[in-house]
């Protein structure tokens, strides 16, 4: 396409080897990631064990400080390989991998938030495009369609019952009353929502028998209700998977963008050349 900036070849090289896994560079950079993020994820929740910790905690600190700093080099490294990277920072591995490193450096400030940490499991759907598994792209557009389709259609849902549970805590407040433990509306809807989910923590419980019929009701209701966002949900997969197309494992080296067309020439977010 014509007017496009040109990459220097640094920049085409290391664009090859971080967002690629065509090549064996760019597969050995993807595994090495991917065993980092692992162990990372390990080290974090290892810590939060209160013996390991007091035993290993500075070791177990100076090792999360060093993954830290592996990924905060290797976001910078893909910041720089891509030609527009403010679109690569607000993509979805962007932020993932934005946040995977946040925490370390936010817990100076609010000590603990370090175990946010293991947010960097997320960058394991990188595995897709490492092993090449073209098909589970594909899929994971699928349901990605579907999931956008059905959000209107969902949200009108929720706001239905939201609707109805305040409706039914202030009812069942009026019932039983602070007495028998509902002691205001928001005690109540939070009871309601916990019946109408199928939940039933137990915490509080009706003690009328008027109580325990509306009870019941929300109770049967609740079945039918969480039936509605899984029959919205499939509808619209099945009508993308009509529409769904292959994808491949290549990058757009202007916006980093993914999930192309195996004979695309040119990406469908940008318009840059692959």
């Amino acid at each position: 396409m014509a007017g496009q900036p040109a990459q220097s070849p640094w920049r085409q090289r290391l664009h090859e080897i971080i967002y690629e896994a065509d090549t064996p560079a760019g597969k050995g950079f993807d595994v090495t990631l991917i065993i980092c993020i692992v162990t990372s994820v390990i080290v974090v929740m290892l810590d939060s064990v209160i013996s390991i910790h007091a035993e290993y905690g500075s070791l177990l600190k100076g090792v999360e400080w060093l993954f830290t700093l592996i990924f905060t080099i290797e976001y910078i490294l893909r910041l720089l390989c891509v030609l527009r990277p403010w679109l690569y920072m607000r993509s979805f591995f962007g932020l993932v991998d934005l946040f995977a490193i946040l925490p370390t450096f936010i817990s100076f400030l609010f000590p603990g938030t370090h175990y946010l940490l293991n947010i960097r499991i997320l960058r394991l759907l990188r595995i897709f495009r490492v092993l090449k598994l073209a098909h589970y792209l594909d899929e994971a557009q699928t349901l990605r369609q579907a999931l956008k389709a059905s959000s209107r259609k969902i949200s009108v849902f929720l706001l239905a019952v939201f609707a109805l549970v305040v409706i039914l805590g202030s009812v069942m407040y009026l019932i039983e009353g602070p007495e028998n433990g509902f002691t205001n509306i928001p005690i109540s809807v939070y009871w309601a929502i916990v019946t109408l989910t199928t939940v039933g923590y137990g915490d509080i419980a009706p003690v009328t028998a008027l109580g325990k019929i509306v009870a019941s009701m929300i109770m049967v209701i609740g079945y039918g209700i969480i039936a509605v966002p899984t029959g919205i949900v499939t509808v619209e997969l099945s009508q993308a998977q009509r529409r769904q197309s292959n994808v491949s494992t290549q990058a757009c080296p202007n916006c980093s963008a993914q999930d192309h067309d195996l004979d695309a020439i040119y990406c469908k977010y940008c318009g840059h050349t692959l």
